[in-house]
């Protein structure tokens, strides 16, 4: 018969929660109300950069380029538009001459420079009806914004024979940040009366629906007053408060789900207060510990890379999981020791069947406990099992055939396309795109430092023109012991020429110490610093997950099995990243750009939290078929009874995860559209399809041997491992009875 860990462990832990619930959810009041005072502000401090990698050659170049030739880097762009006039007409020449001399007097400007001073080819439109005025704001993200939000309302609109419009990299990431933070607050006004909504129907108790929410708003208060600390050390994306958010209450609302459905079945048995929750922090609460572990590590593995807004999401993800599970083990046990058997008042279902003679008390609870223990999913798992070799090839080739469209991906880097189709500074970008020559904003650039002669700059020029992809070379610009050349790719700023060239231009020798920059170079480092880090991050991920799962399971296999099945969920949601949004299906309805490419971040992000998020579930899930094998020893029924216990737990709270997903991706900014559909894809497919077809037929599959480990790691196990189960074995009389009937048994009933 399997061994049971002994509950003692955690004895101290359930005094201490149950002692004086009253004080603590007294100073969880306070804490929360200090968060929202610490955290106010946190967005305007946030950045909404962070793809370069800051030790990268492109970022040296670009730092270097910024502080020897601001004029080389404008990060400002005033599209100045003639209407019927050509920008060459008097009138429109002595106006924007005006408009840059302006410019050029502003605080915190530098580097000013317009077509009708350089009359450069590169700053003046095709067709002649508008040309550019180019400058370059001092300061980091804040206070670049700030110079904006001053000087903009200024310049933009009609200044006599012309219209302008504000754009370039400063006002792309602005508008960004603002619509943001604008979709952020549309989403949480979504999200909190839909899942409320929810959770409504999943528990019928108003109070009990209200718990989930309560210890989400905890955590996301206190995850932004965690961030808001974090930016004065180091810089944080602007876009981990949408994970804030989505995580916050997700996992929230996962927790409380598990812990106050477990009080209810402790309830349900006749056990007092007390001792139920003592029962449920046993149990659950272990469970929780061992998921937020789980999604933790996952979620920690991004700050192995260097890209800010991988860290950023790593800072933010590790904060709002450990509070949810704080808040969820803490905050909602002294919660539920005050409400008790109330944790079941306001049963809005009520109003919805008829009654049926039966009053409150035990039946009421005992009839809710069976409700939520699913014996559909119980004859649902036994059919899986049955065909269990259809099941499991079936489902494996059908996420594989999902995820085949990844193979054509295709990386590339943020830009103004993130924002919608009428944003100003996508309007102006848009418009350099398609009606200036060559590939404005994306061309490359080459620093030259050290000691060098006018021949020694023309002859490195003459060789760097006759590259493979090269339409034009500008330069050398120099001061002192430093130059730049400016060099135009032939083709796409960011596609395979472009990159090949990058590495052309490094390779090139020279007389004097070279480095280069430019979109495609960015990207070039990118995609080196995320291949070299890789790695990395997934080994931590894997062999952390196979530890915690094999200190919850005592299993060599079912470790093994979690990761594998685990990576099998992400398909569908790879696949259709870049079906959707690479290839562009759906552009129309979804109201999005497709630049045709992936931003190299965001499948290292997309990984990492739906990875963390499957294991989670998986948690749920493994943790109550292993209490049940420690009690009876008979794997099939265990499978059974796991899936009969946390089928329409672990449904129901991936519904309600996809929804808050779903209203972050109702955002206007591209790549958090992406985020927030595609892991609302992979939640529904892990829990929906995974954990409900997959693993039972895996498990069926493996037999007995699911529980094999050696000698000296089950030996490891008894002395370290945790699990959900406490209960004692079951007499042999019970083990030969048929599920329905040893719940009877086990339950009280």
């Amino acid at each position: 018969m399997p061994e049971v860990n002994s509950p003692e462990r955690l004895g101290g832990w359930t005094r201490f929660v149950t002692a004086r619930p009253r004080l603590a959810l007294l100073a969880a009041l306070v804490i929360t109300a200090l968060a929202v005072f610490a955290g106010s502000g946190v967005a305007d401090r946030m950045g909404s950069g962070g793809w370069e990698a800051p030790d990268a050659e492109s970022t040296y170049t670009t730092k270097a380029l910024e502080r020897e030739f601001p004029a080389s880097q404008p990060n400002l762009l005033l599209l100045v538009d003639s209407g019927s006039a050509s920008v060459d007409d008097p009138a429109v020449a002595a106006e924007a001459a005006r408009l840059t001399e302006r410019l050029a007097g502003e605080k915190d400007i530098t580097g000013v420079g317009s077509y009708w001073q350089s009359k450069a080819p590169a700053l003046r439109a095709e067709d002649g009806r508008e040309a550019l005025i180019a400058a370059r704001i001092e300061g980091d993200d804040k206070a670049m914004g700030e110079v904006l939000d001053r000087i903009a309302p200024a310049y933009r609109g009609a200044h006599g024979p012309v219209e302008v419009s504000v754009g370039g990299p400063v006002a792309v990431r602005h508008e960004m940040q603002t619509i943001i933070q604008e979709d952020l607050l549309r989403a949480e006004m979504i999200a909190l009366p839909v899942t409320l909504v929810l959770l409504v129907m999943v528990f019928g108790s108003a109070i009990a629906a209200l718990l989930p929410l309560g210890v989400g708003i905890v955590a996301i208060l206190g995850t932004n007053a965690v961030l808001r600390g974090i930016t004065e050390f180091t810089d944080v994306s602007v876009f981990a408060q949408n994970l804030t958010t989505a995580l916050g209450l997700g996992l929230a609302i996962d927790y409380a789900l598990f812990i106050v459905r477990r009080f209810r079945e402790e309830l349900a048995t006749g056990a007092d207060t007390r001792a139920a929750v003592g029962a449920t922090l046993r149990t659950a609460g272990r469970t929780v510990l061992f998921s937020a572990l789980t999604v933790a590590v996952s979620l920690a593995a991004m700050l192995v890379f260097p890209q800010y807004f991988l860290r950023s999401f790593a800072y933010a993800g590790i904060a709002v999981v450990l509070l949810a599970a704080a808040a969820a083990l803490i905050l909602l046990p002294a919660a539920l020791m005050l409400l008790g058997p109330r944790v079941n008042s306001l049963d809005l279902r009520r109003l919805l069947r008829r009654g049926d003679g039966r009053t409150g008390g035990r039946v009421e609870l005992s009839a809710s406990a069976s409700a939520e223990s699913g014996s559909g999913w119980g004859r649902f798992a036994a059919l899986v099992m049955r065909r269990a070799p259809v099941f499991a090839v079936l489902t494996t080739v059908g996420l594989v055939l999902l995820g085949l469209p990844f193979l054509g991906v295709k990386f590339g880097t943020a830009d103004d396309r993130q924002l919608p189709a009428t944003a100003e500074s996508h309007v102006v970008q848009q418009h350099i795109r398609e009606g200036f020559p060559g590939s404005p904003g994306g061309g490359l650039e080459v620093l030259a430092e050290g000691a060098a002669t006018p021949a020694q700059y023309t002859e490195y020029r003459s060789r760097i023109a006759g590259l493979p992809g090269v339409l034009r070379v500008d330069g050398p610009v120099t001061t002192g012991r430093f130059a730049y050349f400016s060099v135009l790719p032939d083709g796409e700023s960011v596609g395979e020429g472009s990159q090949r060239l990058v590495q052309d231009l490094r390779a090139e020798p020279a007389p004097f110490d070279t480095s280069v920059t430019g979109t495609a170079a960015v990207l070039v480092d990118s995609k080196h610093a995320i291949a070299d880090r890789l790695p990395w991050a997934v080994g931590i991920i894997v062999v952390v997950t196979l530890l915690l799962v094999f200190l919850l399971t005592g299993s060599v296999l079912i470790p093994l099995q979690a990761v594998v099945l685990n990576a099998l969920s992400l398909t569908a949601m790879f696949g259709a990243v870049v079906w959707v949004f690479q290839d562009g299906h759906l552009s129309g309805p979804l109201s999005f750009t497709s630049t045709g490419d992936i931003e190299t971040t965001l499948p290292v992000l997309m990984f990492c939290v739906a990875f963390g998020l499957s294991m989670d579930y998986g948690v749920f899930l493994l943790s109550r078929i292993k209490e049940e094998y420690d009690r009876t020893g008979d794997h099939e029924r265990s499978v059974t009874f796991g899936l009969r216990h946390t089928g329409g737990l672990i449904t129901a709270a991936a519904v309600i995860l996809a929804v808050v997903m779903v209203a972050i991706g109702t955002s206007r900014v591209a790549n958090t559209k992406m985020l927030g559909l595609g892991i609302a894809l992979a939640v529904l497919m892990d829990a929906m399809v995974v954990r409900s077809l997959l693993v039972p037929s895996v498990m069926k599959l493996m037999g007995k041997a699911t529980w094999w480990a050696p000698a000296r790691l089950r030996a490891f196990h008894r002395r370290f491992g945790l699990s959900e189960g406490t209960s004692v074995p079951l007499p042999a009389e019970e083990i030969s009875m048929d599920a329905p009937e040893r719940d009877k048994i086990t339950s009280g009933a």
